[in-house]
């Protein structure tokens, strides 16, 4: 539900925080004194529409922030919170929504970015805006499937045959791949057989392309390489008659430091250092022997290395750039020319089982559609009844049928299926006697769009997982006696939701829970809107003067409206 909600420099509104509670929050006040302006401020917050016109004269940029607990949140909020990663705490949701007078606009979810597209998606899961407005949910003929679908309880039976429908898309995805594999089969075939062919004949070993090189470099370079080694070698272990060896001199000058230790056996240390010296060049002699034993003069296996690091290039350069990639396209293509190979048999498997999987969805559908329509009699029922209360007599209300003629059809060609079923609904409704039914859409007025929502509300209230719901102009074109009827309606849905209402009734104010009234004032030349929560006196004395002047008897008419309200409690 919304905790907070501060506005800056929104329309007339200059600074405004308020905190609101549970129950049913009123806001009332003398016309244009900002009472809708509010509630539009909510709409932008919620990614409604948001444009420069909205700052403020005079402002740079107009701002708006709240506060939401998640303690009741529908499951599809806390999943699509986790989607985007913006669930920081699982208690608490703060929403930012900023437009800067040059027009560029951004909004934060949890101190993060988002775009207009996904706040609005939050925006729809947390408040339910009824009025005259983009926000309309009943007027999202979408949507009216769904609401059915709550009052009917199905959601078993709708997830049952939401599992076999996606089930069987992926049947008929992975069908559609086949159908094109085997239409190109035989020429990918011949390409992908003569690739596998190719790199098989090959036997790559991981690494051997780096093996080559250092083999190649040592072959190429085995003269010179030779002519190293000897060198050393003479340098270290062949004396000359112009030059003593390394390992020579190291002989004296490790028989020198023995001379030293036996003269100070403090430096006995050193002849350590000497006979490792020693053994070290020893050591090194017989190494580099070795090395140049070693070193082969075979221009012939040179040229067979040229040839296979040139095969071994050539692979590379048309399958990644390297020995591993190569190996993963031989991979891959040998999985390809097993799909091609098996495709006619996968084929016909899936084939099976897409029509055993069309027949029982398409029994699921039936299912569905029966215990849809029922529930749409007993819909019909509660609503007529609750229209009834609200002064709306002979009104009727219809769920509309219609069979779907979609791409998916049934095993039969009959119906059409898609993800809620075969059945396509819309709400139609008579306003008054005398009158067809027609789309909902296309004949409500404000006012009873506000008070048919007010009534499905109602009588979906338990079912309804949105914990905010506003109600805009509910009581346009009704009375007092008529506004009393639908605080009370109100009331009892704000026992199951946070609902906010705007209105200039007062036997319908007199049901709030948290009553705000708003007022505009004039300071340095500049009109400001401003919102105080009344108390209990304060409410006497609002509702008084919306019932008239404030007179002894308007209040006493106050304290009665009051008085009978909390009653109910």
């Amino acid at each position: 539900m919304l905790i907070t909600l501060r506005i800056e420099n929104f329309a007339i509104i200059d600074q405004l925080e308020l905190s609101f509670s549970k129950g049913l929050v009123i806001l009332t006040g003398e016309t244009g004194a900002g009472k809708s302006i509010i509630l539009d401020a909510i709409m932008a917050l919620l990614g409604g529409s948001f444009d420069a016109t909205s700052v403020r004269a005079g402002a740079a940029k107009s701002r708006i922030e709240a506060t939401f607990s998640l303690a009741d949140c529908p499951p599809e909020l806390a999943l699509l919170l986790a989607q985007e990663d913006l669930r920081e705490n699982q208690d608490i949701l703060t929403v930012e929504r900023e437009m800067r007078l040059e027009g560029r606009t951004s909004a934060r979810v949890n101190g993060r970015g988002v775009t207009q597209s996904t706040l609005r998606a939050i925006g729809d899961l947390l408040v339910d805006i009824h009025g005259q407005s983009e926000h309309l949910s009943l007027l999202n003929t979408r949507a009216h499937i769904g609401l059915l679908d709550s009052f009917a309880g199905d959601e078993a039976q709708l997830h049952q045959y939401q599992h076999g429908y996606h089930h069987l898309l992926e049947i008929r995805r992975e069908l559609r791949e086949l159908l094109a594999m085997e239409q190109e089969a035989a020429s990918r075939l011949e390409l992908l057989s003569f690739q596998e062919q190719e790199i098989s004949a090959a036997r790559l070993q991981p690494g051997e392309d780096e093996q080559l090189d250092q083999e190649r470099n040592r072959l190429a370079n085995a003269e010179n390489l030779a002519l190293a080694a000897r060198g050393a070698v003479t340098l270290l272990d062949e004396p000359s008659p112009e030059m003593q060896s390394i390992t020579d001199l190291l002989g004296q000058l490790n028989h020198q430091l023995q001379q030293l230790a036996r003269l100070d056996p403090t430096q006995t240390e050193i002849t350590t250092i000497g006979n490792s010296l020693m053994e070290q060049a020893e050591d090194l002699t017989r190494e580099i022997r070795d090395y140049a034993d070693g070193i082969e003069f075979n221009p012939r296996r040179l040229e067979e290395i040229e040839e296979r690091i040139g095969l071994l290039n050539n692979l590379k350069r048309k399958h990644g750039g390297s020995i591993e990639s190569v190996l993963s396209f031989l991979a891959a293509t040998r999985k390809k020319l097993e799909l091609i190979n098996s495709s006619g048999e996968r084929s016909a498997g899936l084939q099976q089982q897409e029509q055993a999987l069309l027949a029982d969805i398409q029994g699921q559908a039936m299912v569905l559609s029966k215990i849809r329509k029922e529930a749409a009699e007993r819909l019909s029922r509660e609503i007529e009844s609750e229209l009834d209360e609200l002064k709306m007599e002979g009104a009727r209300f219809q769920v509309g049928f219609e069979t779907l003629k979609a791409s998916l059809s049934s095993s039969d060609g009959t119906i059409g299926l898609d993800g809620h079923g075969m059945d396509w609904v819309q709400f139609l409704i008579a306003p008054n006697p005398g009158e067809g039914l027609k789309p909902l859409v296309k004949i409500a007025s404000g006012g009873e769009t506000s008070r048919l929502m007010l009534a499905l509300k109602n009588v979906l209230a338990k079912e309804d997982r949105i914990p905010s719901l506003v109600f805009d102009e509910i009581d346009q074109g009704i009375g007092g006696r008529v506004g009393s009827i639908v605080g009370k309606k109100l009331w009892q849905l704000a026992r199951h939701h946070q609902v906010f209402c705007v209105t200039h009734l007062p036997q319908l104010a007199a049901y709030g829970d948290q009553h705000f009234n708003v007022s505009k004032v004039v300071s340095d030349g500049r009109t400001i809107t401003q919102v105080a929560e009344l108390s209990r006196e304060d409410r006497i004395v609002e509702l008084a003067q919306m019932l008239g002047n404030s007179t002894e008897n308007t209040l006493r008419s106050a304290e009665e409206l009051l008085q009978q309200v909390e009653d109910l409690e």
